[in-house]
């Protein structure tokens, strides 16, 4: 599975846009408490990938989670962020998901670091290993190497120009998504809006060779002439 990922990662762009900005590890951090799985193990066969985006300034919309010293997706102590990875989850054709096949070993304190600027919370990295990564790599190691192959190999829009759009539409993201990365079309962006219609994260689906395919209806979310609203506070 790594060896097909390392062949796409050569076929595609380098990224135009950084999503961290000024982003630093520390030098030490907090290890999270180990997981607790919050439902069964079920290796489902693997039909196929998602990628899921978060959009940060949604997330820490309101300042609740700034004061939290361990947050560093909100709290600025090593840098702010835009888009930020939310995780790498391997999809099931039965319609049940992977989930749960091992949460060992657990990540290094090493490993949380190196992956601080694209997931910026420890206790998310190590979630998103054991409840989704476990069911398609052996060590936490290769999930990660998978996922940051695909992470930097996308480009993303400028949402703040987006935003002050008044007549934003789910569709114009897609398409401006779309027109940065030739390899996807509109079909394989899938949005995860909240009820007052602000963008919470964008779900980019791929097939088991790692290559764009059409979202399941389930995963596309909003049509394209939804209205959409984007949180600057970046």
């Amino acid at each position: 599975m790594i060896r097909k990922v390392l062949i796409l990662a050569a076929l595609l762009p380098a990224p135009a846009l950084a999503q961290a900005y000024q982003c630093r590890a520390p030098q030490s951090i907090a290890m999270p408490r180990p997981v607790q799985p919050d439902g069964p193990r079920r290796a489902s066969p693997i039909s196929g990938y998602t990628l899921a985006v978060s959009w940060s300034p949604e997330f820490c919309r309101g300042g609740k989670t700034s004061r939290d010293p361990d947050n560093y997706q909100c709290n600025g102590r090593i840098g702010r962020f835009g888009f930020v990875l939310h995780g790498l989850w391997p999809e099931s054709g039965q319609g049940k998901y992977p989930q749960w096949c091992s949460v060992t070993p657990r990540p290094s304190e090493a490993e949380l670091k190196a992956n601080l600027c694209m997931t910026p919370a420890a206790w998310l990295i190590e979630h998103e290993w054991a409840k989704h990564g476990s069911c398609m790599a052996k060590t936490p190691a290769a999930y990660f190497k998978v996922s940051g192959i695909l992470w930097n190999s996308l480009r993303f829009p400028d949402a703040d120009l987006l935003s002050r759009n008044a007549r934003l539409t789910a569709g114009d993201l897609r398409k401006a998504f779309v027109a940065l990365n030739p390899g996807f079309r509109a079909e394989s962006v899938g949005l995860r809006i909240s009820n007052g219609g602000w963008l919470r994260e964008m779900h980019l689906c791929y097939g088991k060779s790692f290559k764009p395919v059409r979202c399941e209806a389930r995963a596309f979310g909003p049509k394209n002439d939804t209205p959409l609203k984007i949180w600057r506070g970046l």
